[in-house]
């Protein structure tokens, strides 16, 4: 009785997050919270740093670089 419950709920939970992940590759938007998190209050960036660090420079160049080849 014990096994039976634990597969099933193992398996709705693989379920769950396998359909979370297929919405996420499907749509390319990143994850967010249910109140949209600091993006619905305008912030960008987490820090409060006027300039943002070599990483996001890097990952926002490759994120300008894959809106070219989706335009092209």
């Amino acid at each position: 009785m014990m096994l039976t419950v634990f597969l099933a709920t193992f398996c709705i939970f693989a379920l769950v997050i396998l359909g979370m992940s297929l919405g996420y590759l499907v749509k390319r938007k990143s994850l967010q919270g249910s109140c949209g998190g600091i993006a619905s209050l305008g912030i960008e960036k987490v820090c409060n740093c006027p300039e943002p660090c070599d990483a996001r420079k890097k990952r926002m160049a490759r994120e300008a670089q894959r809106q070219q080849n989706r335009i092209l």
